[in-house]
C-alpha cells in the first residue's frame, strides 16, 4: 500500500507544482519581458541617447477662477488646488492635475506634475492669472525605464508591480520544487543552480563597491 502511495502522492505534487508554475509564469509573462528589457536599457543609458521634447503652453486664467485661487493662497503653504482651477486648467491647457500638491506663496502657485518619462510643471501668477506649463518629454525608452523604477507610476502602477513580483516568487519556488523532483535524472541541476547563486554572490562581494 505505501509503495503504491508514493508513486500517487508524487504525481499529485508535479501536477499541482506544473499547474502554479505555468499560471504565474503566464501572469508574470508581460511583466517579466518588459522588466527584463528596461533592465538592459537602465544599466547602459550610455548607449541611447535622448533628446528631450518641450513643449511649453502659456494662458490667462479668468478673474472669477483667479479670485478662487488667490483665496486660497492665504491658507496652508501645500495642498491640492480648488476644484474649479483644477478642472479649468485641465481644460485649458489638455493636462490630468488629478488632485496633486500645489506649493503656494503669496505671488505664485507652483503644481508639479511629474509623470513617466517625463517632467512637467506650471506657475500660476497671483497678481495677473498668466500660466505657464512646461513639460519635457524624454521618449518611450525613458518612459519603460521609469515604469521599471516605479517612478511617478501611481498607485495602480504600484499595486501591479506587487502582484507581478508575487507571481514571480511562485513562478520561482514552483520551479525549484520541480527541479528537485527532477534532479535525479538532470545530473547538471545542482550544480547549475549553484553557479547561479555563486556568480552574482562573487560579483557583490569582490566587484560591486
Amino acid at each position: 500500500m505505501k509503495a503504491s502511495s508514493s508513486p500517487q502522492r508524487r504525481s499529485y505534487w508535479l501536477k499541482t507544482l506544473h499547474q502554479w508554475h505555468w499560471m504565474s509564469a503566464a501572469l508574470s509573462l508581460a511583466g517579466l519581458i518588459v522588466f527584463a528589457a528596461t533592465g538592459i536599457t537602465l544599466n547602459n543609458a550610455a548607449w541611447i541617447e535622448a533628446s528631450p521634447k518641450v513643449e511649453t503652453l502659456t494662458a490667462t486664467m479668468p478673474e472669477e477662477v483667479l479670485a478662487v485661487l488667490a483665496e486660497r493662497a492665504g491658507g496652508p503653504d501645500k495642498g491640492p488646488l480648488p476644484a474649479r482651477a483644477e478642472q479649468w486648467l485641465d481644460q485649458q491647457l489638455n493636462i490630468h492635475i488629478r488632485g496633486r500638491a500645489a506649493e503656494y506663496s503669496p505671488d505664485e502657485i507652483y503644481v508639479g506634475l511629474p509623470e513617466p518619462g517625463a517632467d512637467a510643471w506650471l506657475v500660476v501668477s497671483l497678481p495677473d492669472g498668466e500660466v505657464e506649463y512646461e513639460r519635457s518629454a524624454r521618449g518611450w525608452v525613458a518612459y519603460f525605464n521609469d515604469l521599471h523604477k516605479g517612478r511617478n507610476t501611481g498607485a495602480a502602477w504600484s499595486w501591479f508591480i506587487d502582484v507581478f513580483a508575487a507571481a514571480c516568487l511562485v513562478f520561482a519556488v514552483t520551479g525549484l520544487f520541480l527541479m528537485t523532483m527532477h534532479a535525479a535524472n538532470r545530473k547538471a541541476t545542482w550544480p547549475l543552480t549553484g553557479l547561479g547563486v555563486l556568480i552574482p554572490l562573487i560579483l557583490m562581494l569582490l566587484w560591486v563597491h
